[in-house]
């Protein structure tokens, strides 16, 4: 990961004027006239470039102590460029770790154990052969006691829709100050490799990823948020590093129409199906806007009696359900309004379609997969579901903690 550019040499040329050069049959080379006066040849050895020394400094400091176990090797170079680094823990065990793009750290694989005296050794090397290296031994904290909660809804193995964001949560939610650094410890990788950037809403308790544009079907996600030890500046750390690797399935995308109360189905950019739906009354409208498929279920039960109580509340049994909101908005089979559907919206809220195309669309969608609604009286609040496609690359990479190269 990462590469130190070296110093180039630039040779200038010196242009002078009337020159004629004079060619033989023989091997040695020609006398030159400038300006009427014969110039010795001159020698066809190039001048020895001076070296170019290397500079080199390591932390943690010799001796740290009570160091966070998601501490890394921190590296300052100049004139070479890091050709290893070791860091063993003491009574043995090699702790193995990448060089970050920017070649500023060395990153442990997995989190640094408690309590735990490690040392440190890197080696730079010059573009003359020149090599140097530095050492350095700290120790690590025990473990704390206020933990952050956290989750990633990225699961090792799963196939996902082409929308899928990666979706990290905290609870509580990070404060403002200390996003950027706990942004630097959540990586993401793409095979094949697609540009990317996170961003936090606004109360700090989710953070999506995404690319400018949907991912490439047969994309694979490397994920590892490394959370584990980070200080906090409500007094907390974080909990545990998640790992998952995961890949996208073939693209396939749900449009909604509220004025022709109709959902288009596409796959590969192909139209497969058009069916009518019902979507929310006025007084419980749908949203408006972009919305991913969360969680699906077979069979579920719909109970609104906490919620909206004895009058408006119900309980049903529901089939086929795919929620798109946290706030309780479904695709799902709802053969009570049938004779609505494709004419007027009669639901709480939901998408509801026929039992057989519910059926049809749940045995054909993955989680990930977007589903667009447009024309209704509600717009999609940020937040209320995995909301990240909601918003232009413009606007989406503003809530990225750090700097969002182009």
């Amino acid at each position: 990961m990462g590469k130190f550019t070296r110093a180039r040499a630039v040779t200038a040329a010196l242009g002078l004027s009337a020159v004629l050069a004079l060619t033989g049959c023989g091997g040695d080379q020609p006398a030159r006239f400038v300006q009427g006066t014969e110039v010795p040849p001159e020698s066809s050895a190039s001048p020895t470039p001076p070296a170019v020394p290397v500079t080199l400094a390591v932390t943690p400091a010799e001796g740290a102590k009570k160091l966070p176990v998601s501490t890394e090797i921190g590296i300052e170079l100049g004139g070479g460029e890091i050709t290893e680094v070791t860091l063993t823990a003491e009574g043995g065990g090699a702790v193995k770790g990448a060089m970050r793009e920017d070649g500023s750290s060395w990153v442990p694989k997995v989190p640094l154990k408690y309590a735990t005296k490690y040392t440190a050794s890197v080696t730079a090397t010059g573009p003359t052969g020149q090599v140097e290296t530095r050492t350095t031994a700290f120790t690590t904290m025990g473990k704390p006691g206020s933990l952050i909660g956290s989750g990633l809804y990225l699961f090792d193995g799963n196939t996902y829709g082409v929308a899928m964001p990666v979706v990290v949560e905290f609870s509580p939610g990070i404060p403002k100050k200390d996003r950027a650094k706990v942004q630097k410890r959540m990586f993401v990788e793409t095979v094949p490799p697609q540009p990317g950037a996170w961003h936090w809403v606004s109360n700090g308790t989710q953070a999506y990823y995404r690319a400018p544009e949907y991912w490439q079907p047969g994309t694979t996600l490397s994920v590892r948020i490394a959370l584990e030890g980070i200080p906090l500046s409500n007094g907390r750390y974080g909990n545990v590093d998640r790992t998952a690797e995961s890949k996208i399935g073939d693209k396939r995308e749900l449009k909604v129409d509220n004025a022709t109360k109709k959902m288009t189905v596409y796959e590969n950019d192909q139209v497969v199906r058009t069916m009518p739906v019902s979507l929310g009354k006025k007084s419980t409208p749908s949203s408006s806007g972009t919305m991913v498929i969360m969680e699906k279920k077979e069979a579920t039960v719909f109970d609104t009696f906490a919620e909206l109580g004895p009058v408006e509340g119900y309980r049903t049994d529901i089939s086929f359900a795919q929620r798109l909101t946290w706030g309780g908005e479904y695709i799902h089979a709802a053969p009570w309004s049938v004779d609505d559907q494709g004419r007027r919206n009669v639901s709480h809220g939901c998408v509801n379609v026929s039992t057989a195309n519910a059926r049809w669309l749940f045995e054909r969608t993955r989680v990930g997969d977007p589903i667009t609604v447009t024309g209704t009286e509600r717009k999609l609040a940020a937040g209320n579901g995995w909301t990240a496609w909601n918003m232009s690359w413009e606007e989406f990479v503003k809530g990225s903690a750090l700097p969002v190269t182009a």
